[in-house]
């Protein structure tokens, strides 16, 4: 027979560990000696350790508590439940991990192989470094938030950005970045860009998230935030197209 203080020791807990599963009702207390001390024996240790051990796998003490009274056919089927519920937890810890990482390498997220190409594109047609940092973050927000929509509005800009005279829209309107927001060049650049948006879509709506989505205003207000010009062009823009 051994104390409480040995039993912790064996099965590797706390004494308070064990006073709380007493409590619990998981463990039973054992009665006193003459001497005034629980002692603990072999059935003792090996419950203990059973009790840990489900802990251990995030299983809460009122299940273990229900379990020491399971059936053996009870008992091993709530084990293979527990242990595929520790296969989901350690494949999204992986998950996790590996998030982790790209994070400590710079990259917040991963995007498709197709994406990171058109990055790459932008940048050999011109555009600054600036609006290629801005566009693969924005991307970045797109395909976390709205994976199912992410890709076709993709396709959408990218198809944009293959015709050379669109593609020329886009590259005034990176360079407008710098312009005074009064400049008459944000006039002309949001006549022609409205006027190109009306002749791709039509009287159609146009491309973008559900409508209870707030990432568009959220995407729209980081890009206005970085340049007064911009603003301006937005808000020129969505007046001409009443948007």
């Amino acid at each position: 027979m051994i104390t409480i203080g040995q039993l912790a020791g064996y099965v590797g807990v706390s004494v308070k560990t064990i006073r709380v599963y007493h409590d619990k009702g998981l463990l039973p207390e054992p009665d006193r000696d003459a001497s005034g001390y629980r002692r603990y024996g072999a059935n003792d240790v090996i419950d203990l350790i059973k009790i840990r051990t489900l802990a251990e796998a995030g299983v809460p003490l009122a299940r273990i508590r229900d379990l020491r009274s399971a059936g053996d056919e009870e008992f091993q089927q709530a084990l293979r439940e527990i242990d595929d519920g520790l296969t989901d937890r350690i494949r999204g810890l992986r998950a996790t991990q590996g998030r982790l990482r790209r994070l400590a390498a710079g990259d917040l997220a991963p995007l498709p192989a197709e994406v990171g190409a058109h990055l790459a594109d932008l940048a050999r047609w011109g555009f600054t470094p600036r609006w290629v940092d801005l566009q693969r973050d924005l991307w970045i927000l797109v395909f976390a938030t709205h994976p199912d929509r992410a890709i076709a509005l993709f396709h959408d800009q990218a198809e944009i950005l293959a015709d050379p005279a669109l593609r020329q829209l886009f590259l005034d309107y990176d360079h407008a970045y710098d312009l005074d927001a009064d400049d008459p060049r944000i006039d002309d650049l949001a006549r022609r860009a409205a006027e190109a948006t009306r002749e791709r879509y039509g009287p159609d709506e146009l491309p973008g998230l559900d409508a209870a989505s707030e990432i568009p205003a959220l995407i729209q207000g980081t890009v206005n935030a970085s340049s007064p010009a911009w603003q301006r062009l937005d808000t020129l823009i969505r007046a001409q197209l009443d948007v």
